[in-house]
């Protein structure tokens, strides 16, 4: 089971901090999505932020379950939230923002069999 867990971690980890330097290099892709969702533009460097710290988190917790435990459910409320904001503004672009907090879920349950 740990190793799934693992697995799962590592790759939610390396999404997070593919994202956070979506935004923190304002890539063209990125911005107006954020834009778009009502996020303004001085408040996305912390987004970014938020989720490196996410991904620290969740690398750290693959050896001290709490923090592991901490991180799931701090990326879970994140991409909960972003899923909320694509809602609304009524636009449709919210499944990586929903597959993310799946795969949050996911590492959240897994740490937690592994304890």
């Amino acid at each position: 089971m740990f190793i799934a867990t693992v697995v799962v971690t590592i790759f939610l980890a390396v999404s997070l901090t593919f994202s956070a330097v979506g935004k923190l290099t304002e890539n063209p892709k990125v911005i107006p999505i954020m834009e778009q969702v009502g996020v303004p533009a001085d408040k996305i460097p912390w987004l970014a932020y938020i989720e490196i710290l996410g991904a620290i988190g969740l690398i750290v917790g693959l050896f001290v379950w709490p923090i592991g435990v901490a991180a799931a459910t701090g990326v879970i409320l994140y991409f909960m939230g972003a899923v909320i904001a694509h809602f609304r503004v009524k636009d449709s672009g919210f499944g990586p923002a929903a597959f993310l907090a799946a795969v949050a879920v996911a590492a959240l349950v897994l740490r937690l069999l592994s304890v």
